[in-house]
């Protein structure tokens, strides 16, 4: 019939790239060290300027580390020494060192979150290579070709124990292919022509029975394994809008701070001035009389917020590697984003809600008929249905006694569309049907026929058992009813109650009637529904969630599916799907398990969370070093009251802050890579906890380690 299945891995362990199953989510001892000395060498190589300046924060302490270098070779470069020139070029050296090493911690945690998509690409394009594909030439003969040279369009033949050359749509034959090199899955995957999903192949698996012919669907260096290589690597890496405000909002900040350094110490000296004067005494004892531009470098990078300047990317990238532990990949951060700001999740009930291995459990018969005689005409309505429920339709009728030998007759399978809604088989002048109980209904009534009484009470009893009604009907005769039982999935409830509380929509579409989608509904605990469903309706909803302002996630795999997809905020393709599919999609699930979709929600929250607790984190250490050091600034020019925190000067002050200010990013870029914890709370909730955690904590943090760093410090 047609009628679509899905895998039911509610909880598959993780996979990546390369057939390996990875379990314990985590990176082996010695892959770590690799990817720790590879991100310490691109840590260096990011210190050239064409990559510095992308970071306008970071930035700023790069030309100030140039600066403070300058003026420890050369202390009077700038201005006069009033200290011993050693003791100042001492003191500039090691302000240039701190400088340095917020930069390189900084540029190590992007390395980092970049290392880890670089091993999944070096694991992807192991899968790539050059290979002999058989040509076919219009005239049916085979040429051998490099794969590199197949362009959209050509056809190739593959035969058992061949790589499949490049992607491509099977047009004839049957085979099954390996695709654990892609999706970790050890199960060969039957692929064969006529059907949406499982003729769909890419480059790079291998055919391990039989022979195929391919159409060639993508030119070279634009297959699916390539564009996950470029994806993964972040070659094409792009910042996603929210990215870019928040950069925005750190440079404006950058500039008030600079702002408050270029006028502090002529603040400080008038002050001093004012206090002399007042007092009648002349002590000079001001920020501006002993600073140098290297005190004055500190100050500023102490106080401009580069934690969440030198994590932001860290951040973005590590959301897109946190989706690939998924075995999901994001076509961008853009992606990974949106599903943190879902409103809307759109969810197909077969295979999805449901377990999707829907069976015939039962006939019931109608308008007189025997058992016996239901079980024969559902035999030969499903004899050319090759679809799981198909062939449970005929094993149940086998098993009831049916039998039937074709003996010559002219029969023709009917496929299943989205259309009509039924499938059967043409026999001997005879139309065996099976569908959707009132496709069925206007079948038979347009061939003359009536809808017999007790045909209703059948499709309601196996509608409120949570069951698919099928009617099977031969010519203008109705003769019964097809129970098809499905389960729902374990644990979806649990999940749906923790989207509602994060102020998530739930919604299945299903092509059932009302009956059943409503009793599977509310035995899901899904928000709303939509029964009776086509393929056009979902582009519809979609359309209708978005007009009310809400961002729409979805998940499909056929070329019906292509155009919601594209339209969706999110939208998830299965790896089993058709390439149009995959195209459309914004993010590929190699596992096509379409209940991953409630994952990615989860994990793209959990990045804003992320960003925004670290944000709240940076902004409340600026605020608090700012109350810590600027007093003393004060103090200094003759108001020793305001150094509250009994700090030794303004400089030990500002040298404290700068140490912590570069301590604080490698200790935070673990939680930056892994990410805040997420619970499944309101906005309202989430505000407030990160508030108390990460804003008070902000706040707290730096007095407590700049007053330890200042006491620790040999000098005043």
């Amino acid at each position: 019939m047609g009628i679509k299945t899905g895998s039911s891995p509610s909880s598959r362990p993780i996979r990546v790239p390369g057939g390996r199953r990875d379990d314990r989510r985590h990176t082996p001892k010695a892959d770590r060290q690799g990817l720790y000395q590879r991100a310490i060498r691109a840590a260096f190589v990011k210190l050239h300027p064409r990559i510095a300046v992308r970071n306008p924060v970071m930035f700023v302490v790069w030309l100030g580390t140039i600066v403070t270098l300058l003026v420890t070779i050369h202390p009077t470069l700038f201005s006069t020494v009033q200290t011993d020139i050693g003791q100042q070029r001492l003191l500039n050296g090691i302000i240039t060192f701190i400088l340095f090493l917020t930069i390189l911690f900084a540029n190590f945690a992007e390395a980092v979150a970049e290392g880890r998509g670089k091993a999944q690409a070096d694991a992807l394009r192991s899968t790539r290579s050059d290979t002999l594909a058989r040509k076919l030439l219009p005239d049916g003969k085979i040429q051998p070709v490099n794969s590199t040279e197949l362009r959209r369009g050509d056809q190739v033949t593959v035969v058992a124990g061949d790589l499949i050359p490049a992607d491509g749509e099977v047009i004839q034959g049957i085979g099954s292919v390996d695709e654990s090199a892609i999706t970790g899955e050890s199960a060969p995957v039957l692929k064969q022509p006529g059907t949406d999903i499982a003729s769909s192949v890419t480059g790079g698996t291998r055919l391990l029975s039989d022979q195929l012919v391919i159409r060639i669907t993508a030119d070279p260096g634009q297959g699916f394994i390539d564009r996950m290589i470029a994806l993964v690597e972040g070659a094409e890496r792009t910042k996603t809008p929210n990215e870019i405000a928040l950069t925005v909002l750190l440079a404006v900040l950058t500039q008030v701070f600079l702002i408050v350094v270029a006028t502090t110490p002529s603040l400080s000296g008038y002050i001093a001035g004012f206090l002399d004067s007042v007092a009648g005494t002349a002590t000079g004892n001001s920020l501006r009389s002993g600073t140098s531009i290297a005190i004055l470098i500190s100050l500023l990078v102490a106080l401009i917020p580069t934690t969440i300047g030198g994590l932001l990317s860290a951040i973005g990238i590590a959301g897109m590697d946190r989706v690939a532990q998924f075995n999901v990949i994001a076509t961008s951060g853009r992606a990974v984003e949106a599903c943190g700001d879902v409103n809307t999740l759109v969810l197909d009930k077969t295979g999805t809600i449901t377990l999707g291995n829907r069976l015939a459990d039962e006939f019931i018969p109608v308008n007189g008929h025997s058992l016996q005689t239901v079980a024969d005409v559902c035999l030969v309505a499903s004899m050319f249905d090759q679809t799981p429920e198909g062939r449970s339709i005929v094993q149940l009728a086998q098993k009831l006694g049916a039998t039937f030998e074709l003996d010559g007759k002219p029969g023709v399978g009917i496929e299943f569309s989205a259309r009509t809604r039924m499938s059967g088989t043409d026999l001997d002048s005879q139309e065996y049907r099976k569908g959707a109980v009132d496709a069925i209904k206007g079948f038979v009534r347009s061939r003359g026929g009536h809808v017999p009484p007790t045909l209703d009470a059948a499709y309601e009893r196996v509608s409120h058992l949570g069951g698919t009604p099928l009617a099977v009907c031969r010519g203008d005769d109705i003769y019964g009813v097809i129970y098809l039982k499905d389960r729902v999935k374990p644990g979806l409830r649990e999940r749906f109650d923790q989207l509602r509380r994060m102020g998530v929509k739930t919604m299945m579409l299903t092509g059932d009637n009302r009956i059943t989608a409503s009793v599977i509904a509310q035995e899901a605990g899904v928000d709303d529904f939509i029964a009776e469903a086509t393929p056009e309706d979902k582009i519809d909803v979609i359309r209708r969630e978005q007009a009310q302002g809400k961002l729409v996630a979805m998940t499909g795999d056929g070329t019906n599916d292509a155009p919601a997809l594209a339209q969706a905020n999110v939208g998830l393709a299965m790896n089993s799907g058709t390439q149009a599919a995959k195209e459309a999609a914004n993010m590929v699930d190699l596992d096509s398990d379409p209940t991953k979709l409630i994952d990615l929600v989860t994990i793209g929250k959990q990045l804003l969370i992320t960003r925004g607790a670290l944000t709240t984190f940076s902004v409340a250490n600026d605020i608090a070093k700012y109350f810590a050091i600027i007093p003393t600034i004060f103090a200094a020019a003759g108001i020793g009251a305001l150094n509250i925190m009994g700090l030794k000067s303004a400089q030990s002050a500002i040298i404290s802050a700068l140490i912590y200010n570069a301590l604080i990013i490698p200790v935070l870029i673990p939680l930056a890579l892994r990410g805040v914890q997420f619970r499944p709370l309101t906005a309202d909730q989430l505000l407030q906890r990160n508030m108390l955690i990460y804003g008070l904590g902000g706040i707290i943090a730096p007095f407590i380690a700049i007053k330890a760093i200042d006491w620790l410090l040999p000098f005043s």
